[in-house]
């Protein structure tokens, strides 16, 4: 028998909370929360259910992350986002591993995780395809969250195996929240992940992304949802590159004024 401690990151998350909690605090012999300065119900939901919080102002997601895995209690760690739900089958599947023989430090197991935009259940979301298996119940000794500053992954030396059940991942609750984070992800990519600035290249990968996660991966049968989601990935494919190009183009600007002003003087 081993103990696992419960790894929760949240930002103004009480429109899921009341639903991710529960089947964490079954699981859970300790539960760390890390919450990034949130502004709704979301810290007077964990005192609620009796969970304390730890606050960090927000860098990136794997930063974060391992930051609560150094707060943990115990070296087997799950760690979860507030917006996904687990199921009976994943709850049950943990407590009867937590009620076996502890398992060699490498191992790790991966979450069964299904999509959900704008409430609707989805097959692929850029860049990945519904379901997706992070790997997220693993021994703190053996790996991290690398500093990928979008779509961050634990890494080490692990051997993983998938959980049963199902992961709900509701992301993306209203069009404003997946523009809001789709400006911030291509923001930090710019900023910490070098992206070759070029118009050209930004139209040529959004009309790729287009064809690949619209027409090629089925959402268009998706409706409303699926135009979103093709648009969403459209419209990321191409803002990377340009934003990229508009800060290459700020910095030229910026050194010719310089120049010219040295001459002037």
């Amino acid at each position: 028998m081993f103990k696992v401690s419960v790894c929760l990151l949240t930002y103004n998350s009480a429109r899921l909370l009341r639903e991710v909690l529960p089947p964490l605090i079954i699981v859970a012999d300790d539960f760390v929360v890390v919450d990034s300065g949130s502004t709704d119900a979301t810290l007077d939901i964990c005192r609620d259910y009796g969970v304390n919080v730890h606050q960090r102002p927000y860098d990136m997601h794997g930063q974060q992350m391992n930051y609560a895995i150094q707060l943990a209690a115990h070296d087997w760690v799950l760690c979860m986002d507030s917006d996904e739900i687990l199921d009976d089958r994943v709850v049950d599947f943990i407590l009867k591993l937590k009620a076996g023989h502890e398992p060699l430090r490498d191992h790790a197991w991966r979450l069964p995780r299904y999509w959900y935009v704008l409430g609707q259940e989805v097959r692929t979301l850029y860049p990945i395809s519904s379901p997706d298996f992070p790997v997220r119940l693993f021994n703190r000794q053996c790996a991290r969250f690398n500093d990928r500053p979008v779509d961050d992954q634990v890494v080490g030396a692990l051997t993983c195996a998938k959980m049963p059940g199902r992961v709900r991942h509701d992301t993306f609750y209203t069009l404003h929240e997946m523009f809001n984070k789709l400006n911030g992800y291509t923001t930090r990519l710019v900023k910490y992940n070098p992206v070759r600035p070029s118009i050209t290249r930004g139209i040529i990968s959004a009309i790729g992304a287009f064809f690949k996660w619209y027409v090629f991966s089925g959402a268009w049968r998706e409706g409303k949802v699926g135009a979103a989601t093709g648009l969403y990935a459209t419209l990321y494919s191409f803002m990377k590159y340009f934003k990229a190009w508009y800060a290459h183009a700020e910095e030229k600007s910026s050194a010719r004024t310089k120049e010219h002003n040295k001459r002037v003087v």
